[in-house]
Formats: structure tokens, sequence, C-alpha cells
């Protein structure tokens, strides 16, 4: 998915360039941007974004989830990457002895067309520490239901702001770089919502051992995302971190962090090709 949350073609899948020492050095703060203090987190509940294949952030973020354990926290690790229906497939084989490795879990039960060279090493740390991995997604064949018969028929809550929608909508036209009508973003729309309802149960489920939800940026959104469908009681033992590269313009996150932007060619390109 990129920055917004939305799932991306595969073609955005391709392997991360190596950032730099000189890169990483470079990463800035909004508060502060000429340095970077490390990660930590202040709330027992967090919604963690990322740019997908943005390797300067996870290492930031990997850093503060070994942290949070180094102080003795104990939290769930929630992960878009894991989707809702491979739960049942997780638990079993977290209950096996010897425990799988992260590399078995991931061939297992991991969704196609993410860099799990990213995620490796929080599902590592995770089973490590015998913490809950929890699949905060809902899969394809879900969102399809979603997009054909609407959140309610899908058990989802169906009173959803119309700004809500329209805005999603507009943001998964972006992401696909305009090729999408209007009826089929506003479809899918529908489907980002679900996902986000979704993710707030799984936080609401952790919340008091501690959660730590990793998903785009989109989705971590306070104005628009997971947030929204917190529980109040939730929601204020929360923070919503955007992970977000220099330039971007998106303040709708309880505290912003930027690195500098992952080099990636540009995925509108191969898109628009024509198809032989």
């Amino acid at each position: 998915m990129n920055e917004r949350g939305a799932r991306p073609p595969l073609l955005q899948a391709a392997t991360a360039a190596r950032v730099s020492a000189a890169a990483l050095a470079s990463l800035v703060a909004c508060s502060t941007p000429t340095t970077t203090p490390p990660l930590r987190f202040s709330q027992p509940v967090v919604l963690l974004g990322e740019v997908h294949d943005n390797a300067a952030q996870h290492a930031l973020r990997l850093d503060a989830f070994r942290a949070w354990i180094a102080d003795g926290a104990r939290p769930a690790l929630a992960l878009e990457q894991f989707d809702r229906d491979k739960q049942p497939l997780i638990d079993q084989l977290l209950a096996q002895t010897p425990k799988p490795d992260a590399d078995t879990l991931i061939a297992a039960a991991g969704s196609k067309g993410w860099l799990w060279q990213h995620y490796r090493p929080f599902i590592a740390l995770a089973i490590e520490h015998g913490l809950p991995v929890v699949a905060a997604n809902v899969g394809r064949d879900e969102a399809r239901q979603v997009m054909r018969g609407g959140l309610a028929a899908a058990g989802f809550g169906a009173e959803v702001p119309l700004a809500v929608l329209n805005t999603q909508a507009r943001g998964i036209e972006a992401s696909h770089c305009g090729m999408l009508d209007a009826a089929t973003s506003q479809r899918m729309a529908l489907a980002q919502v679900a996902r986000d309802q979704f993710m707030a149960q799984v936080l609401q489920t952790h919340a008091d051992r501690g959660v730590v939800l990793l998903a785009g940026n989109g989705h971590v959104r306070t104005d628009l995302g997971v947030p929204l469908w917190l529980p109040p009681e939730v929601r204020a033992r929360s923070e919503a971190i955007g992970m977000l590269e220099v330039g971007d313009t998106d303040t709708a996150y309880d505290r912003r962090l930027y690195t500098v932007a992952q080099a990636r060619a540009d995925p509108c390109e191969a898109m628009r090709a024509p198809r032989r």
C-alpha cells in the first residue's frame, strides 16, 4: 500500500534501495528540523504509520519497538501485512513447540506484494518475547464483498461521514494515478473504511496489554483512519504517529516524524504504459 494506505499494484513492491548512513543521518523530525531524537512511544496503544518501502522509517520504528520491549513492555504486534482470515493459522503456528521463526510465519500466512524484509525483524522480536502477532487487515475477498454489497452487508458499521468517504475516494484516485472512475473509487473507499474499522477493533481488543499497529500512514490519520473508529477510552490512551517523507503535507497525526524520501521509480509510468 502507499502512504495513504491503499494496496498498491505489485509493481510498487520492487526492492527498496539501500539507505546510506548519510541519508539516515539526515532524517528530520517535524518539531526539530535539524536533529532526529530517537522515536519512543508515549501511550500504550500505538498506531505507527509508514511509507511502505521507506527503509529509514522501518529502521526508526524497529528501534522504538525494540526499546519498548527492553523497557519491559509486552505489547501485541498488529500488522496490516497479515489478513485477518490467517489469524487461526498464525495462532496455531505460534502455539507449536518449538515456535516457528519469522520466515516460517511469513511463508505460511503473509500476504503477497509486501516487502517482507522490513517486517521480518518486528515479527522475530514478537516471537522471541512471546508477544501476540495479530492479523490486522481485511483481505481482498472481503474487501470485494464490501465493494459489492456495502459495509453493513459484510458486518461493518455503515454510518460513515460523507466527508470521510469522499476524501478516501480522492486519495484512492490519486494513488491509482487518476485511472479509476469516481464510482469505483467510492466503492474502494468503503473497503478502506472496513479495514480501518477492523484495525480499530484489533487495537481495542489488545489495548489493556499494549499494542503496536504497523500500517500505512493513511490508516493512522486522525481525521480519516483508525483513530476515527476507536472508542473514546481507547483513543485517549493512543497515539497516531505519521512516518512521513520530507515534502509530505499531511498533518492529521498526533505526532509526525520525517525522513528523506526513499528512491523509487514513478509507479504511474508503468501503470499508464500500454499493455502488450
